[in-house]
């Protein structure tokens, strides 16, 4: 059964740095394009970044602070976060599925396919 699966999450100070990974089993990812999308409580889920074949992409919240990187040996993709801050306080959900399809592109729900369990990260001030 394909799956993903989050690790790396915590509670850490503002300022701090935390690394998210996203492991795949099951079946390879490595030709997926690969998001990470986070959820607070009582809002909507919401982009942060992706890597489309080797090109990363971000929401403009984390542009400069986020890094997204695969190793595609391992089928593993991973979310640097650097200089957290406690508005980045989420559950953090990785997704596997296309950069492309049907009007919508990779910043959407609507364009993946596999879900992880989700990590959460949370960030004192």
């Amino acid at each position: 059964q394909a799956q993903l699966v989050e690790s790396g999450g915590g509670s850490v100070q503002a300022g701090d740095s935390l690394t998210l990974a996203c492991a795949a089993s099951g079946q390879t990812f490595s030709t997926y394009t690969i998001g990470w999308f986070r959820q607070a409580p009582g809002k909507e889920r919401e982009f942060v970044a992706a890597i489309i074949g080797s090109v990363p992409a971000y929401a403009d919240s984390v542009k400069g602070r986020f890094t997204i990187s695969r190793d595609s040996a391992k089928d593993t993709v991973f979310l640097r976060m650097d200089n957290l801050k406690p508005e980045d306080t989420a559950s953090y959900y990785c997704a596997a599925g296309v950069r492309y399809r049907g009007g919508y592109y990779y910043s959407d729900l609507r364009v993946y396919d596999y879900w992880g369990q989700g990590t959460q990260v949370t960030v004192f001030s």
